[in-house]
């Protein structure tokens, strides 16, 4: 009888390649994790899903996974405390991301440098103090961002953060760093913020793109983009002469120094003049109509021959005074008096107009603006308006005539137009408080420290219901907002948000339009010159992520020069699952949930990509918005 065989060890070889497989719950990285909690002090308990019997890819909180390879530790928000042992993190060999914002670590900074290999140090808003070497960084050639904001650092700005090469990200506002500001030669450093330290000297002229805002707060700061200019550099004035030489030649030595006096001064003249046009014109290109500014002359306009000047006066207010003709309202090109098409705040005639009070406002795309107070009380906005010929008289009549007949909380109606076929005057009320851009990036009073969670979140969804309501009024139309910016979004007292500037596109001449409307610059208008709804939505994309992370976007710049690239910015802080740690600190510091502000800032994410097909639908869009809570 023939032998009987063993069975072959199928099973025992499947249940050897199965544990090889799966990671093992007492692996070296495991270990080193529980080193690493050991050397925290956790008083919420926030690290309890750190426990043996699992490994951390299995949901241990705050560690990132790809493939159960650990890449990142996201440990922001959690009170944490104590020391951070970098032995244990050495031992993660894929760790690419690190992050312990807001919790409260002190001391000198760790030596993170030994971490040659990650690209994310993000340390903000702890209580680490004290001068970090020069030459930290020498190591790290693989950083792409750098975030050590909300500290108490001292000393110089370590040269080596200026000389990494992937660098994209530098934040390090609001700590006490001193000396000068090394040049930073990068093309790819997107985001820079420097603002409210201890520096001094001239700005380099590499990190000039990123806007007065990034230096702000530096006393000892010069040059541009700041507004005050730099003294004449040491050295520059030459010499007292020695005891030999000035005995030799008293005479001509001092006419040398009246010469070289004289010439430095003019020269400094000269720079003063030339550092004040360009703040002037920087200012102007960048924030056109913050809502807020008054210019210190009264604008006079000349109905009859359609000439507008500003005249000097000696107080801040002046008049809107008729000047020269008094044919008034009997020009050459058709005009008449003030067609009020929403008379809910009462009748004025033009020559009301005209004697009002009136302060210029500023200058935005479509034309200048002009706040005017008539005799009775009412305060109204007056938009001079060129470059809208696309209609003819009785069109134009018919469009802002259905402006004026629309009526919803999230909505600025237009009150009266004046026509000319060179210019139009388009009348509104004035909103007081100025406009989400004014209370976002230039206002740091009151209504600054009043954008709490809720209520940046009430503003988004007044401007989402109020776009949606222009879909529907304006359905047939390609772009029925078409200049939905932070601009155009007014505030009330309430901060319910008010949208303006709205449905201009059928009156605008083509060529202008594509220069001053922001929803030309959707991508598939930029691309292929596709002008849909969806461009809308876009928009409404970058104002929601300027919202949230209250940063000036690159993309309301025509030359794309300063401010953030709020898209390419947040989308890649979501792709690494931080979404916290590109929200505003000044609205996360205030509320322990982060839940909803990640959600809003998804929807704004998704609302501005690229491909207006990945998009959401605007309806679905207000839908989602509207179920996020404070």
């Amino acid at each position: 009888m023939a032998a009987v065989r063993p069975p072959p060890h199928h099973g025992l070889i499947i249940l050897i390649l199965v544990m090889f497989s799966l990671p093992s719950a007492s692996d070296p990285e495991s270990d080193a994790l529980m080193r690493l909690k050991e050397s925290f002090t956790d008083t919420r308990a926030a690290l309890a899903s750190w426990a043996g019997g699992s490994h951390p890819c299995s949901g241990w909180r705050g560690v990132v996974c790809i493939n159960n390879i650990i890449t990142g530790l996201h440990l922001s928000d959690l009170g944490l405390s104590g020391k951070i042992d970098v032995d244990a993190l050495l031992t993660i060999r894929s760790l690419r991301t690190v992050s312990f914002t807001n919790n409260g670590f002190s001391g000198p900074i760790p030596e993170f440098s030994r971490l040659g290999a990650i690209k994310s140090l993000l340390l903000s808003r702890n209580h680490f103090s004290g001068e970090i070497p020069p030459d930290f960084f020498s190591r790290m050639l693989s950083l792409k961002k750098v975030w050590l904001s909300d500290n108490n650092f001292t000393g110089p700005i370590p040269a080596s953060v200026a000389l990494l090469p992937n660098l994209l990200e530098l934040h390090l506002e609001r700590n006490q760093f001193s000396g000068t500001i090394p040049s930073m030669e990068k093309e790819k450093l997107s985001s820079l913020d420097l603002s409210y330290n201890k520096l001094k000297g001239k700005i380099p002229e590499s990190v000039w793109k990123f806007g007065e805002k990034s230096f702000q707060g530096n006393d000892g700061l010069c040059g541009k983009p700041l507004t005050n200019v730099c003294s004449d550099p040491a050295g520059s004035v030459p010499a007292a002469p020695t005891t030999s030489a000035a005995n030799s030649s008293k005479e001509n030595a001092g006419e040398s120094s009246q010469t070289v006096i004289w010439t430095v001064f003019g020269l400094l003249a000269a720079g003063v003049l030339f550092s004040a046009i360009y703040t002037s014109r920087k200012r102007e290109t960048e924030f056109s109509v913050l809502g807020k500014e008054v210019v210190h002359d009264a604008v006079e306009i000349n109905v009859g021959s359609s000439y507008y000047s500003r005249a000097a006066i000696s107080g801040k207010k002046g008049s809107l005074s008729k000047r020269g003709s008094s044919r008034g309202s009997s020009t050459k090109g058709g005009s008449g008096d003030i067609v009020m098409v929403n008379t809910e705040k009462g009748t004025f005639r033009l020559s009301d107009l005209m004697k009002a009070a009136a302060e210029v406002l500023g200058n935005g795309g479509l034309g200048s603006a002009y706040k005017a107070v008539m005799s009775n009380g009412l305060a109204v906005v007056v938009k001079r308006m060129k470059e809208v010929n696309r209609l003819g008289k009785d069109g134009f009549d018919a469009e802002v005539r259905k402006l004026g007949k629309l009526r919803h909380q999230n909505i600025l109606a237009p009150i009266a137009y004046h026509y000319r076929r060179e210019e139009k005057l388009v009348v509104s009320e004035y909103v007081p408080k100025g406009s989400l851009l004014y209370v976002l990036h230039g206002d740091r009073g009151a209504s600054h420290s009043e954008l709490t969670w809720a209520t940046r979140l009430k503003i988004v969804k007044g401007i989402a219901r109020g776009l949606g309501f222009l879909h529907t009024e304006f359905a047939s139309y390609d772009l029925p907002h078409g200049n939905l910016k932070s601009s155009n979004v007014l505030l009330a007292d309430d901060y319910e948000p008010l949208l303006s500037d709205y449905a201009f596109h059928p009156l605008i001449n083509s060529a202008h339009a594509a220069q001053v409307m922001f929803a030309y610059k959707s991508p598939e208008s930029v691309e292929s010159q596709q002008l849909t709804p969806k461009c809308d939505v876009y928009c409404l994309g970058i104002v929601i992520l300027e919202t949230l992370t209250g940063k000036f976007p690159s993309q309301y710049l025509s030359n794309g020069k300063g401010g953030t690239d709020v898209v390419q910015w947040v989308k890649s802080a979501i792709s690494e699952g931080r979404e916290e740690e590109v929200i505003n600190p000044e609205i996360t510091a205030s509320t322990g949930c982060t839940d909803g502000m990640a959600k809003l800032l998804r929807i704004g994410a998704t609302c501005a990509e690229s491909d207006p097909e990945q998009r959401l639908d605007l309806k679905e869009a207000i839908r989602c918005i509207d179920e996020i809570q404070a």
